[in-house]
């Protein structure tokens, strides 16, 4: 054995060890971490892009890390980072996840390892904590993107299979052109029509409601009825990026019963909002989509990468991602047989951070997880709208807040640029750019289980102490 190798293998609980106290010191400091650190933090330095001939060791190289590198690290798992949607480790999260790179499973075949079951256990908890019925299967991917990726590959096959073609076995080629319906699909799912062979171009944009960033039904009804039996796919928003809103999926039920079309529900943070009882009326139908996503390292505080795809049409799944091989078990159809369900042929054990998650604080620990976040945003939304200098850009529907800055002159997204550039030197609290529209606007989303009203007042006083002079 190599030396290097010899000696940290020997060395292994000092490693393990000084690992865990370099750990404890970055918690125990993460509220108070900058959220955004500073840029040249960020930078690699003098050789460290450069390959050594003879390694330090585990130990050296750890502390030579920790010294370089800390302090370019984010409090992004912390309680006031409100950029995009970026959730944290709960500890019981944050135990399992060391633990599945310390036992390394690969978790594929149910009679390899236990960790294909404890999936399959955790998907059947996931479904019961959220609302969804027996019929739907899931497996765990790397995050919304694959999911939303696995539900429009299965949506593809779906398509053909309507017109006795099998997409996966002929290409996409023998189908023809299909069309993509949307409001407003995330760009993960613009993403997974790219990979996917679909093309860009074939997602067609449908109006929105007035003042809404929900989907119009009579207009989707337009496009379906002048599809001319084009295959189409739907993508429906259960939580957009802005504003929160959920497009009636009753209706677009109803309108499936009309014009035939794969219903794929983008829920990747809004869907946990089904663990609620005040909030899971929003997602009413969703239980009838053809395929969901829903992520487990947002709302769900499970650390990255984590998310699940769930749909109710595992054949048509295995079709789409077998994988043949003379050395491994032949597909057979059930909901735990991950090499052929996944685009994945090897798999870390995405699974246990949520399983245990949901044995350590259950139901009622989940659904004060989503209610108190949602409360915090109404909060910071009341208090950013009775502030002189900000106003709101939408009411808070759920647990995001997109603003913007009032009586600006000039160039609004320079001048809003200029602000975000303000609130990331102080630190304080990590808020995201966007539009909405047609507006320059802000937005802060909020779903970190450590969220308490403290860090309202503190991101309170930071947003306003980084207003323009003018205010």
């Amino acid at each position: 054995m190599h030396p290097r190798l010899q000696q940290d293998l020997d060395q292994f609980p000092q490693i393990l060890d000084r690992t865990r106290q370099l750990a404890e010191g970055f918690l125990a400091g993460l509220k108070q971490r900058p959220v955004y650190p500073p840029l040249e933090a960020q930078q690699l330095q003098l050789g460290d892009d450069q390959l050594a001939d003879s390694g330090n060791g585990a130990l050296a190289t750890l502390e030579d890390f920790w010294l370089r590198y800390a302090e370019g690290l984010s409090g992004s798992a912390g309680p006031r980072y409100f950029g995009f949607v970026t959730g944290g480790a709960t500890p019981a999260a944050l135990a399992a996840d060391w633990l599945v790179s310390a036992i390394d499973q690969n978790s594929l075949l149910s009679h390899d390892t236990v960790a294909a079951a404890i999936e399959l256990a955790t998907i059947e908890q996931l479904k019961s904590l959220l609302g969804l019925p027996k019929a739907f299967s899931g497996s765990f991917v790397s995050g919304a993107t694959m999911a939303n990726f696995v539900g429009i590959a299965i949506g593809r096959q779906w398509l053909g299979q309507q017109r006795g073609i099998d997409v996966a076995e002929q290409g996409l080629a023998a189908l023809g052109p299909i069309q993509v319906l949307s409001a407003n699909a995330h760009s993960s799912s613009v993403k997974a029509l790219s990979m996917l062979g679909i093309g860009r171009d074939a997602l067609k944009i449908v109006d929105c409601l007035p003042d809404s960033e929900a989907m119009d039904t009579a207009a989707l009804e337009r496009h379906l009825a002048a599809s001319n039996g084009a295959p189409v796919i739907v993508l429906a928003s259960a939580g957009t990026v802005n504003t929160v809103i959920f497009d009636d999926l009753p209706r677009l039920l109803a309108l499936r019963e009309r014009y035939p079309f794969w219903l794929h529900v983008d829920a990747a943070f809004g869907g946990v909002a089904a663990c609620s009882p005040h909030y899971s009326p929003l997602l009413t139908g969703w239980e009838q989509a053809d395929s969901i996503t829903v992520d487990a390292h947002k709302w769900l505080n499970v650390p990255y990468d984590s998310a699940i795809q769930f749909t109710r049409h595992l054949e048509l799944q295995m079709q789409v991602f077998q994988n043949h091989s003379v050395y491994m078990e032949a597909p057979t159809l059930r909901p735990d047989d991950y090499l052929h369900l996944t685009p994945e042929n090897s798999r870390r054990f995405r699974a246990l951070p949520l399983w245990m998650a949901l044995k350590a604080y259950g139901r009622s620990g989940m659904q004060d997880m989503v209610e108190r976040n949602i409360q915090l945003a109404r909060r910071l939304g009341a208090g950013l709208d009775a502030s002189e200098g900000f106003h709101l850009l939408a009411p808070v529907n759920l647990n995001v807040v997109c603003f913007a800055l009032s009586n600006v002159e000039g160039d609004a997204a320079a001048a809003r640029d200029r602000f975000i550039a303000r609130l990331d030197r102080h630190g304080i609290v990590r808020c995201t750019p966007t539009h909405y529209n047609g507006q320059p606007g802000i937005r802060a989303a909020l779903v970190n289980w450590m969220t308490e009203e403290e860090d309202i007042r503190l991101a309170l006083e930071s947003l306003r102490h980084c207003l323009p002079e003018a205010f």
